[in-house]
């Protein structure tokens, strides 16, 4: 199987822990993100791992290589210019019918063949992972009804959300709804398929996630990770 993984970006809110180092290589515990994922991937048999590269480049190459380390095959996409998530992958060429896509900074213990074989049983053009977030609304909401009366006063309520994981499968057919050169992100790219009739599912899983996009969560990645280092890495030594 293979695996599309998203690396190019600046990591601008992960400052200044991105000062000195590309994310990608930001350390986790005792490892960087991304070889997290790679260990992670390489334990559910996917052996070929793209990665769509852009700043700081040369640095992630050089720390990866071919991959062969960790017993993976490793090539590269690089972006001359920023293409979103989805516009690199029209430049990648030999993709399976249907290959994972995801970002490079979260941390998972998804079963990553339980979500390949949704994606195979439904025969969509995308399969997005998806978990349900509480968003708590800190203020009291009040709630009028047409003539300016109070109807409601809900003191700090409390919805909830499905999000998406950062973690697809995508169809090589996806190809075809990205043009040449065309800057697109994956929530663009998969609204443009399912506007032309095509069949995107939803897949939840239960599982441990978390985005390491903020200061906060970086925080609470390493904690997590500290602590249940076996339970991310699949009981892998290293």
């Amino acid at each position: 199987m293979q695996a599309v993984i998203l690396a190019g970006g600046k990591g601008t809110r992960l400052r200044p822990y991105t000062v000195t180092m590309p994310k990608p290589l930001v350390p986790v515990g005792d490892l960087p993100i991304l070889e997290i994922v790679i260990r992670q991937l390489k334990h559910f048999k996917i052996n070929e791992i793209i990665l769509s590269i852009g700043h700081s480049a040369e640095l992630i190459e050089a720390f990866f290589k071919d991959g062969r380390k960790w017993g993976v095959k490793i090539r590269y996409v690089r972006e001359d210019r920023p293409l979103g998530t989805a516009g690199a992958i029209k430049n990648i060429s030999c993709l399976d019918d249907n290959f994972i896509v995801m970002n490079g900074d979260v941390l998972t213990d998804i079963n990553y063949n339980q979500l390949f074989d949704f994606h195979l049983k439904y025969k969509g053009i995308s399969t997005l992972s998806i978990i349900k977030r509480e968003v708590l609304i800190d203020f009291g909401v009040i709630k009028i009804n047409s003539d300016l009366e109070l109807a409601d006063y809900i003191e700090k309520p409390k919805h909830f959300n499905y999000v998406s994981m950062g973690i697809y499968v995508l169809n090589r057919a996806c190809k075809d709804y990205i043009s040449r050169g065309e800057c697109i992100d994956i929530p663009d790219l998969i609204l443009k398929m399912k506007s032309k009739g095509k069949k995107i599912f939803c897949y939840e899983p239960r599982c441990y996630w978390l985005d390491i996009g903020r200061i906060e969560d970086f925080q609470t990645a390493q904690d997590q990770f500290v602590k249940n280092k076996r339970k991310f890495l699949y009981g892998q030594e290293y």
